[in-house]
């Protein structure tokens, strides 16, 4: 992502020379299929048909994630991507809906959701502005992929674009004795591969960032307990709606990720409250078909290096921090350290100011990812498990005792500074999991009883006529042909 990002950014800057230093004797966690809707600006960016990207990665659709057990045993609700309903007389849609419960509707805010009724009928179509008083004008989507064929696309754009790749493992990293900056890195044939800028994209190690200069990291695993995860592909089952799943289960969560030629799960969970063996047979026991592979073991801490840019060396991806991929977060925490990278981007000089401003703007963006993500362990009901006992009385970090306060009070949901996750995120989590807002936007009683009840009707039966209307997905594959895989093809025509 970065060798490409920056090639087609910057790439033909006078002088500049991107080389990419990769070694294939070290394995990477290829895990992450699933993404957010701010993955589409960035393929847009890089100049991807999306057609083409689909077909070469195995990809499908996605139009939310549904949570199963998570508030309680036998409960799911959806965060789907886009919106709920429409505002009305310059209030909010929720607060609409937040009334029409007292007022006894019962309808869940799901069933206000294209993105949530569509995904679970299994159907997708692209935004529609030629339909602006449509749902369909406002659905966000993203995809789910196989995380090493988008690299190998990636690859293949990035070299296109005169990026030079090195093959070969470092072995050493040359500093300046006076600046401490690092000068060059050195690979085990005796290659040295000198630069002005470098960027650690080496994993948990932080080979440059944190074993040679030190950066520190902040460790989060108070809020966030689960520290290790296991992956293991199965067979496709057929059943490919376009959403990510995660169930609870007794110590953690387990993924589903539907793509094309196989479906990819895994089971995040808390080494105190779970071994290795008992987290592998639940995983086993609850995939869809036979496992393709071995459980593959990761382990990890939930955090964030304390500075993500330290004299010349940026961090990106796992070398800067991780936060566990509950809501779909690590790819988009690349692109947006890349986002912030080419708005800062140095001279060679490297000012200390913009350095501290990148990293107060990337420490900002964990911890509102961090409070999303808690905000789901925290607000359940469970207490089958000595893990959601913890969970559940754990007491929150500040910005997410303000947010459950304030919803709490009076319904009221807030987005501070930009953060990734919008209003509807929050709000989405927050009733699906329990949480009861104390009241509503006094403007939504300017209209009548009557009229409140008879538009939420309304608004759920066009929400559910262009769901119908849509296409489903495979057949939205097929017509852009983006099926890649000879199992998902149309079936053979028989007879004359």
């Amino acid at each position: 992502m970065a060798a490409a990002a920056l090639s087609t950014v910057i790439g033909t800057l006078p002088g500049l020379v991107i080389e990419l230093v990769e070694s294939d004797e070290i394995g990477t966690v290829g895990v992450g299929e699933a993404t957010i809707p701010q993955i589409v600006l960035f393929n847009n960016l890089l100049g991807i048909d999306e057609a083409d990207f689909v077909r070469a990665t195995n990809a499908t659709y996605k139009l939310g994630i549904e949570f199963r057990d998570w508030t309680r045993i036998g409960h799911r609700y959806i965060h789907p991507f886009g919106f709920y309903g429409i505002d009305m007389l310059g209030v909010e849609f929720h607060h609409h809906w937040l009334k029409g419960r007292a007022l006894g509707d019962r309808a869940p805010l799901d069933a206000y959701s294209l993105g949530a009724v569509a995904a679970l009928a299994s159907r997708f179509d692209h935004p529609r502005a030629d339909q602006p008083n449509s749902p369909l004008s406002r659905i966000g989507y993203a995809f789910q992929f196989d995380a090493s064929l988008y690299a190998r696309y990636l690859r293949g754009l990035s070299e296109a674009k005169g990026v030079v790749r090195t093959e070969g493992r470092i072995v050493d990293v040359v500093r300046n004795g006076e600046t401490g900056f690092i000068e060059a890195v050195t690979l085990q044939s005796g290659a040295r591969v000198e630069g002005d800028l470098f960027i650690d994209c080496s994993g948990f190690r932080g080979l440059l960032i944190e074993q040679t200069l030190g950066a520190g990291f902040v460790d989060w695993c108070q809020w966030l307990p689960c520290d290790r995860a296991l992956a293991v592909p199965c067979e496709s089952s057929g059943d490919r709606q376009p959403l990510t799943r995660s169930t609870a289960r007794p110590a953690g969560w387990q993924w589903r990720i539907p793509l094309q030629h196989r479906t990819g799960n895994g089971y995040v969970y808390s080494s105190e409250h779970l071994s290795d063996d008992e987290a592998a047979a639940t995983l086993l026991a609850n995939l869809d078909a036979p496992a393709l592979a071995d459980p593959r073991p990761l382990r990890f801490r939930a955090g964030h290096r304390r500075q993500a840019w330290v004299k010349n060396v940026v961090a990106l991806g796992l070398a800067g921090g991780f936060l566990e991929p509950l809501e779909s977060t690590s790819i988009h925490l690349v692109q947006s350290g890349l986002a912030r990278l080419l708005t800062l981007f140095p001279t060679r000089r490297f000012d200390e100011a913009e350095i501290a401003r990148y990293n107060a703007l990337t420490e900002r963006e964990y911890v509102d990812i961090r409070d999303f993500l808690v905000l789901h362990y925290k607000a359940t009901e469970r207490d089958d498990t000595p893990f959601w006992d913890y969970c559940r009385i754990l007491p929150p970090p500040d910005g997410l005792a303000e947010k459950l306060a304030m919803f709490r009070r009076n319904g009221r949901v807030f987005r501070e500074h930009n953060e990734l996750f919008t209003e509807t995120s929050w709000l989405s989590v927050m009733v699906g999991q329990g949480i009861v807002a104390g009241g509503y936007h006094p403007a939504a009683d300017l209209l009548p009883d009557e009229e409140t009840l008879t538009r939420l009707a309304h608004i759920r039966d066009v929400v559910a006529n262009t769901a119908r209307l849509m296409p489903a997905q495979e057949e939205f594959l097929r017509a852009r042909g983006s099926f890649s895989g000879e199992s998902l093809r149309a079936p053979p025509r028989t007879g004359a």
